[in-house]
């Protein structure tokens, strides 16, 4: 269950990502197979190559990649969140969630 963001920022992101744009989206997210997470990080790019390449710099696997409703993204929460949006300098994203 996703919340904590409003419809302007999703529309944001999901144009972003239409626009062939590395786009990262946090919000609140709760997941019972993921305790102790809860907030992730879509990073979404509708170039899938794009996208890979961009994951490669961070270990992140091409197989992790999720399809779902047509916005290629990967799902970061735990430790690759907080490290990944360090190294992007997005660490605002995450504080405003904690």
């Amino acid at each position: 269950m996703a919340f904590g963001i409003n419809r302007d920022e999703l529309k944001n992101w999901k144009q972003s990502v239409e626009n062939k744009e590395i786009a990262f989206l946090t919000h609140y997210w709760l997941d019972e197979r993921f305790p102790g997470c809860k907030t992730v990080t879509k990073v979404g790019c509708s170039d899938i190559n794009k996208l890979i390449e961009w994951g490669k710099q961070y270990d992140l696997k091409e197989e992790w990649i999720d399809y779902k409703e047509g916005y290629p993204h990967f799902d970061l929460f735990g430790k690759y969140e907080h490290e990944i949006m360090k190294k992007e300098n997005l660490l605002e994203q995450l504080e405003r969630f904690r």
